[in-house]
Order: C-alpha cells, then sequence, then structure tokens
C-alpha cells in the first residue's frame, strides 16, 4: 500500500501528498504539519521485533523508513543505500551508534552523540539531507536549505550537505549571535564550502522561524506529486528544522534502537507490553518527543515520556496545567533548549486526539492569533497519562551535573541539556537518591526506576556531547575540572574543528531606529536571506 501524508490541520478532503511533497514543503499549505495519513502497527507482532533486534542501526533505519516511503517513490536498493549513506561506521565513534552507559549501579543513559558533530541532530539530519540529495538529482532541480538552529541542527545540517556533496543541494543556515556555544559556532564557520552559507541575527532563538516560514508558505507551489517544494524562480527552498516530516520519521528510529537494547540488557523479551521503558528527554523543539511518541502510537512498548525543559518552559507549562502560552525567551545555560513556541507539539496534539483535525486545527488557529492555548482538564488529563515535565534552573541543572560528575566512580560527565533531563528525572521522583555516598556527597542514580511500577525502566537521553559547551560545565564543575576532562577524554575530532580558523558569517542587523516591531525587522531579513541565496547559488 502506498504511504500518502496530510495536514495535522486536515486541509481539504482532497489534500493527501506524497513522501516527496511533504519532504520539501516542510509546512502543509495551511499552516499544518504533515503527518502519515495512517500509523502502520506493530502490536504484538513478535518477529517484527525479533528482527530487529538482529539488525544494524543502518538496517533499522531502512525498515522503519520502508514502512513510511512507497517503493514507487524510492525503491528498495535506493533506500538502502541512503540509509547505508547517512549512517558510514567510520563517521560513528561507537560501533553501536548509540551506547547506553551505566552511570552507578543502575542510571542508565543512552548516548545519541557519537556522530560527525556530537549531537543527536545527526542521527536525524543525515537521512533527511540524502533523501533531499535523491529526489534533487531524480528531478535534476536545484534546492536550497533554509534553517534556523539555537545550537545543534546548524552544525548537523551544513555537515551533511556538504558530505552529501551534491551541486543541486545547498544551504542558508542562520543562528542568534551570542547564543550558541563558541564550539557549536566554529562548527558552521569553520567549514568552507561551496554548498554552504552562514548568517547570524540579533534577535531571540525563534526570531527567524517566521521568515522562513512565510518564504515557504508564500513562494509559489509547484503542486501535488510533484516532487515541488516552496519556488522561487528554478529553485526549490526547503525547511529541514523538526517541522519537516522526515526528521521525526527518521529520529522514531532511534527510540526503537534504544527500546531494544534497553529489552536486550534488561533481560526482557522485545514487545512484551507488560514491561515498558520510561523515557526522559531534554525537550526544544519537541522533535524527539515526537519520534518517541510516533514509535509508542505504534506500539513500541514505551512508557511515560518524562520532559527535561529549562526555564523557557512553555513544554511544562502545558503538560503541568494546559498552557500553552507564549513568553519571551529567557538566556540560559542550556541553550538547545530556547523555545518560545515548540512547533511539534502540534503533532503531539494530533496523535493525543486520535487524529481529530478540526479539533486541531482550532487550536493552532487559536495559537497562532493570541499565543496562547489552553487545553480544558480533559484533554489535560489526557495528556498527562503520556507526559510528565519539570521546569529546571541554571542552578537545578549545573547542580545535576556537578552531582552527576563527584558521584560516579567513573567522572561521567553530561552536557547541560542531559543535566536538564537528569535533574527532571529527579525532581520528577523516578530518581531515587542514595544519601550515602563513599564520596561524602549526594549520589544520584543508584537507582533509576519509573514511581509508578516495578516493571518499568527509565533511560535518560544524552543529546549532545560535552566537549560543545565549555562555559556550562566550567560554570557547573570549575575550570580545574573542566581541564581535567578535556586533558583525557576531548574528542580529538571536536580539537580539530577548535584549531580552525572562522570566517566571518553574514549578520543580519536590527536597527531599533528603522524598525520598531519584531514583523518590520524580519520582512527586511527575509529580503537579506534571498539575496544572500541568489548572489551565492544562483537564481
Amino acid at each position: 500500500m502506498q504511504q500518502r501524508y496530510k495536514s495535522t490541520r486536515g486541509g481539504t478532503a482532497q489534500d493527501d501528498y506524497s513522501f516527496e511533497d511533504a519532504l520539501f514543503s516542510g509546512y502543509a499549505p495551511d499552516g499544518g504539519l504533515f503527518v502519515p495519513v495512517s500509523l502502520p502497527s506493530i502490536n504484538r507482532e513478535k518477529d517484527q521485533y525479533s528482527l530487529w533486534s538482529n539488525m544494524t542501526f543502518p538496517e533499522l533505519a531502512y525498515d522503519v523508513l520502508r514502512k513510511f516511503i512507497s517503493p514507487t517513490e524510492i525503491d528498495d536498493a535506493n533506500l538502502k543505500s541512503i540509509c547505508d549513506k547517512s549512517f558510514p561506521l567510520d563517521a560513528f565513534d561507537e560501533e553501536c551508534y548509540i551506547p547506553i552507559k551505566d552511570v552507578g549501579s543502575s542510571l542508565h543513559i543512552a548516548e545519541l552523540f557519537h556522530g560527525p558533530t556530537f549531537c543527536f541532530k545527526d542521527f536525524g539530519m543525515r537521512p533527511v539531507i540524502n533523501l533531499l540529495s535523491y529526489f534533487a538529482e531524480l528531478r535534476s532541480r536545484p534546492i536550497t536549505l533554509l534553517v534556523s538552529t539555537t545550537g545543534d541542527t546548524g552544525p548537523a545540517a551544513v555537515h551533511a550537505v556538504n558530505d552529501a556533496s551534491n551541486p543541486l543541494l545547498t544551504i542558508l543556515v542562520h543562528y542568534p549571535h551570542g547564543q550558541i556555544s563558541d564550539f557549536q559556532r566554529k562548527q558552521l564557520t569553520t567549514l568552507q564550502s561551496n554548498y554552504v552559507k552562514v548568517a547570524s541575527f540579533e534577535g531571540g532563538g525563534d526570531d527567524m522561524d517566521w521568515p522562513i516560514k512565510e518564504t515557504l508558505l508564500s513562494s509559489k507551489s509547484g503542486g501535488k506529486d510533484s516532487g515541488v517544494g516552496a519556488v522561487e524562480g528554478g529553485r526549490l527552498f526547503c525547511g529541514i528544522n523538526s517541522y519537516n516530516i522526515g526528521r521525526p520519521l527518521v529520529q522514531m528510529t532511534l527510540f526503537i534502537w534504544i527500546y531494544l537494547r534497553m529489552a536486550e540488557k534488561l533481560g526482557l523479551s522485545p514487545g512484551d507490553e507488560k514491561f515498558l521503558i520510561d523515557m526522559v528527554l531534554p525537550t526544544g523543539a519537541m522533535g524527539n518527543l515526537t519520534g518517541a511518541y510516533m514509535a509508542k502510537q505504534m506500539g513500541v512498548p514505551i512508557g511515560t515520556l518524562y520532559c527535561g525543559v529549562n526555564i523557557n518552559d512553555i513544554t511544562h507549562r502545558v503538560i503541568d496545567r494546559g498552557e500553552f502560552h507564549q513568553q519571551k525567551i529567557e538566556k540560559t545555560l542550556s541553550e538547545a533548549l530556547n523555545v518560545e513556541v515548540p512547533y511539534n507539539f502540534e503533532r503531539i496534539l494530533f496523535y493525543l486526539t486520535g487524529g481529530n483535525e478540526s479539533l486541531v486545527k482550532g487550536w493552532m488557529e487559536t495559537m497562532d492569533k493570541t499565543q496562547q492555548l489552553t487545553l480544558n482538564e480533559l484533554w489535560l488529563k489526557r495528556l498527562q497519562q503520556d507526559f510528565q515535565s519539570a521546569s529546571i534552573t541554571d542552578d537545578e541543572m549545573c547542580n545535576a551535573l556537578r552531582e552527576t560528575y563527584e558521584s560516579s566512580f567513573e567522572h561521567y560527565l553530561c552536557d547541560p541539556h542531559t543535566a536538564v533531563a537528569v535533574a527532571a528525572a529527579k525532581k520528577l521522583g523516578c530518581l531515587c537518591v542514595d544519601e550515602s555516598s563513599s564520596r561524602g556527597g549526594t549520589h544520584l542514580a543508584q537507582a533509576i526506576q519509573s514511581k509508578t511500577s516495578p516493571q518499568r525502566k527509565v533511560v535518560i537521553i544524552a543529546t549532545a556531547s560535552p566537549c560543545k559547551f565549555e562555559e556550562a560545565v566550567t560554570i557547573a564543575l570549575g575550570k580545574e575540572s573542566w581541564n581535567k576532562w578535556k586533558t583525557n577524554f576531548f574528542p580529538s575530532r571536536a580539537q580539530q574543528t577548535m584549531d580552525l580558523e572562522e570566517v566571518e558569517p553574514f549578520h543580519y542587523h536590527w536597527d531599533h531606529s528603522r524598525y520598531a516591531t519584531l514583523k518590520e525587522v524580519q520582512s527586511m531579513w527575509t529580503d537579506k536571506m534571498m539575496h544572500i541565496v541568489t548572489s551565492n547559488f544562483g537564481e
């Protein structure tokens, strides 16, 4: 059966789209997000779990994507090739791709940061870029990716585009000036590539989202089943932040893999619904959360999804009290989680309501108009059946990072975003604390187990390497501990990046004497964005 795609907001009865159309369009024409018309069910298919358990990561990625991409769009051989190119062993530091580390006796941490740019985004970005590259070749059309990043999306995207080495595929990536780490900035500004351009902007982390979304929605469309997204002349524009359906589809594979490895580690029978694995995720735009939730909706025995957020806590406020209310971003030490409006919440609502498009449309139109959506008690309780959350201050994050480092025999060091998840697990009560550590301090994670059932275990999702966040780690541990870790454990590939010279990025100024409102300056930024594209990549 051919898999088709539709908008979370319904569109019209005739609006269903191929995978290629959904991938290139980013946003649906009605402003919603694309979702598969149906999710395949794997409930009680024990043979499926047995097969999955014996697959390599590229094989699992192929098998999962095959369920969502019709063979009439990409045949088996080409889809397998795309997955193999996306996950070559020599680009990852761990043969198992995602090691699950036991810190202390039974704190399980799944490390998603052993790829080329030291973050989980490598897993989602590389196959999406290779899928886009495949269709660019198929259509013989130039494609430019428009991206805004608060940290890890940009580096993963530009390195994936550079590795694809397809003259038809280029990228313009934006980051908020002064709001990403030095290492993340250097990952962008030290890459000299004909396929990549970088720009910084003066504003909050979400302030380039509107210019990019408007460019994708307002540009002339090529129509259904044409493989055409937003078009300017002969060039296609595409967004690859996690509103693009390709990202959560691929990232679903991560959580299936983590579930299988946890079942293996704990001696469980894969697919046994009596044993659920709870997961604690650092949560920003909800791309990973959506991938995990879609896997759960398909029947993978995933239990509660715990969200760790920083003080920019719209996700916590909606889960805790039903208030999906936009607020101004505040600077934190976990910058990648600084999100005003996590766009993937729309997909969460879609699946939460059983695919009720009209309800989702009404909710999101209210949000678009007023920047506030309040869930009633019925839907809040339904949301809380699957999700729990905690808002974590910088001090709480630093304490969790420091305690994990000092109380573990191996001096385990997590990055600030993973530390947010650790602190959230502790605050939510699914992290047991032993006050009798032999080191004399609070001992985190002697046992990590869901408070809801003795038959449920918890895994914390580590989304980035600490090598990317010297400032935050130094604040938490002190310069001496950072230097000690850097001397013994700093990845050699990361050091090579730090030693490279930077190329000055383009910069989008905000002249407050000329532009009084954000919308006015965003219009100017849109014009500048288009000028950079045409000047550097052609018409």
